[in-house]
């Protein structure tokens, strides 16, 4: 006859089973987990406010061999600098930072040993104009580029630009922009740019644009007998081209070398505390064929220096600046426009 059992025993069993059944379910959770792949924790989002730094090199050594292909890497609408330092070497590339591609530094090894170079030019067998010939073309707003090289190598055949800039807020420091016609289009009316301890070389119109430029210690080589600047400032612009403390030199075989004529008859261009070399023919400006322009340009020199800056025999619709107006050529001023913009000079 089975022994009856007490009530405190009938109490246990529910208690025993539960924790039987816990542990069998714990040993079955662990076991899963071991066949289980862990998931991956998500990436991180590529930010537009993290700064970023790529690398150039065309022996392969960096992240690209070739710069453009660095500038797309970067992330769009960037708000802070993303900056493409290129090892020595010649690149010969057709460079394009579109517009979306903001605050992006070019920034070079060596002014001389980093050359961007390509050979388009205006009436070539691919049909380019003036507007698509450069080597490089900057459309991104807050561009910065130092110790680079901008090379057009089509040589003597007619338009060939080596920079063209669109962007707002541009700065090249410390670079050299090679070429014989048209070597440098600051392209457009809303676009400033800032250009200090360059070197700028060419033949004809060799700096033109509407953009307002200030050009600041750079050296202004002519290679030949022709025209240094052919603004084409709109009059709604209160300044187009300005040089600060430049020097102006040139070949032996340039001897007779204008400061500028009007591309558009509402050119501005200034030149303050230059030295002008002999080559500056006594007239200094001219009014490319068309009297009316001297109605409509402002062309005007204070205090340089130099055998080509001799104020007597100047054009006499040209301007000696008195030094209350000389005063108004500051950064802050040039460069004020909706949104105020002042680089820093080195």
């Amino acid at each position: 006859m089975p022994k009856p059992s007490s009530p405190a025993l009938h109490r246990l069993q529910p208690l025993r089973f539960l924790l039987l059944t816990s542990c069998l379910l714990l040993s079955v959770a662990a076991a899963l987990a071991q066949d289980t792949p862990a998931t991956p924790a998500k990436a991180a989002a590529p930010s537009f406010s993290q700064p970023v730094r790529l690398t150039v090199a065309p022996d392969g050594s960096g992240d690209y061999r070739s710069i453009q292909e660095a500038v797309m890497a970067v992330r769009d609408f960037m708000q802070v600098r993303a900056t493409i330092y290129i090892k020595n070497g010649t690149y010969r590339e057709k460079l394009v930072i579109p517009a979306q591609k903001t605050n992006i530094t070019l920034l070079g090894e060596s002014r001389d040993g980093v050359v961007i170079t390509f050979s388009d030019y205006s009436g070539d067998a691919a049909g380019h104009t003036t507007y698509t010939s450069h080597t490089v073309r900057v459309q991104g707003n807050d561009f910065w580029a130092e110790n680079i090289t901008f090379e057009n190598a089509a040589g003597p055949v007619g338009q060939a630009v080596a920079l063209h800039v669109e962007g707002d807020r541009a700065v090249f420091r410390h670079c050299r922009m090679l070429g014989h016609q048209d070597t440098l289009f600051l392209a457009i009316e809303n676009s400033r740019q800032y250009y200090q301890d360059c070197y700028i070389e060419g033949t004809t119109d060799f700096i033109f644009g509407a953009s307002t430029a200030v050009f600041d210690r750079c050296t202004i080589h002519s290679k030949r007998d022709s025209y240094i600047t052919a603004a084409s400032t709109t009059p709604r612009q209160a300044y187009g081209l300005v040089f600060l403390q430049c020097r102006l030199t040139a070949a032996p075989e340039a001897q007779k070398v204008y400061l500028g004529r009007p591309w558009r008859p509402h050119a501005r261009t200034v030149f303050l505390h230059s030295e002008l070399g002999a080559h500056i023919t006594a007239a200094g400006w001219d009014n490319w064929r068309n009297p009316q322009n001297e109605q409509t340009a402002f062309y005007a020199e204070y205090q340089s220096t130099g055998p080509g800056a001799q104020a007597t025999g100047r054009v006499r619709w040209a301007r000696q600046l008195r030094a209350r107006e000389a005063r108004r050529y500051t950064l802050a001023r040039i460069f004020a426009g909706p949104t105020p913009w002042q680089p820093t000079p080195e």
